[in-house]
């Protein structure tokens, strides 16, 4: 039993759950807007995924990433390089426009993480506005990328999907915002120290009324896409309700994270039956 709750710490600490998420994500976009989705990018955004979250989580710092003296961080460390052998084998087969959007949103990362002004600290630690890069980054890899690999044109039913992938990032990081906020420095100043838990959570709910109804504006509304989008609402109404700021150690580390992964289940399983 030890070493099953071990091997699934590691699992969360080294980032494979939220980069499973990412992947999901990915083949979600490509059930709702009908695309094939080029597999070495599915692969690619995983593993680049675990190396950018492993890199923000253990030090923005070369030589604290590098210099690792505690022996859990260096398996995470040793992990970490493995995933971006595997992330820089699949880059080579992605298209270039593929390339120009990662540069893009490479920035938004690299800006988020590491400083770039003498005596300056990164955006992240920026409170409210690191959630909106969060989301911002989320939406660009999982809806923008695949379809630009897949030769798609930028309508804007595709922005609005990518409108409601940063809607969704939104939400999910609520619980995260809430649960931290005991341990938050007050120069952060987060979304809930500025606003307090429960504003926070009404913010949240007109957030997920907003990403479900501007649904309707789309040009072309598929039955998959409602019943994806219904779901999701569903569900995120019970995690405004029930996100408590004194929360169970997997709460936020597990469960949240595993929304999009649940979400995939449904929506896979739905598809067929449209």
């Amino acid at each position: 039993m030890k070493l099953v709750k071990q091997i699934f710490n590691f699992y969360l600490d080294a980032s494979i759950h939220v980069a499973a998420s990412v992947f999901c994500l990915l083949e979600i976009t490509a059930l709702i807007l009908d695309i094939t989705i080029n597999q070495n990018l599915a692969y690619f955004c995983f593993f680049s995924t675990i190396v950018c979250y492993n890199f923000i989580k253990y030090g923005v710092e070369a030589k604290k990433y590098v210099l690792v003296a505690n022996k859990y961080h260096k398996n995470i460390q040793v992990f970490s390089f493995i995933a971006l052998a595997f992330a820089v084998y699949f880059s080579f087969f992605l298209h270039k426009d593929v390339w120009y959007c990662m540069g893009a949103l490479g920035l938004f990362t690299g800006l988020y993480a590491v400083p770039v002004l003498p005596n300056a600290k990164n955006l992240r630690s920026f409170g409210a506005l690191k959630v909106f890069m969060v989301g911002i980054v989320w939406a660009g890899v999982t809806v923008l990328l695949p379809v630009l690999s897949a030769n798609m044109s930028l309508t804007t039913d595709v922005w609005i999907e990518t409108f409601q992938r940063f809607l969704i990032v939104l939400v999910l990081l609520m619980p995260f915002e809430i649960r931290d906020l005991q341990y938050d420095s007050p120069a952060l100043k987060t979304i809930p120290q500025r606003f307090g838990v429960i504003h926070t959570k009404i913010a949240t709910g007109i957030v997920v009324l907003i990403f479900f109804f501007v649904t309707y504006l789309k040009a072309t509304i598929t039955p998959l896409d409602l019943i994806a989008k219904g779901i999701l609402f569903i569900s995120f109404g019970f995690l405004v309700q029930y996100t408590q700021g004194k929360q169970g150690k997997y709460f936020a580390s597990f469960w949240v994270e595993a929304f999009p992964i649940f979400w995939f289940v449904i929506v896979y399983v739905a598809n067929y039956f449209i």
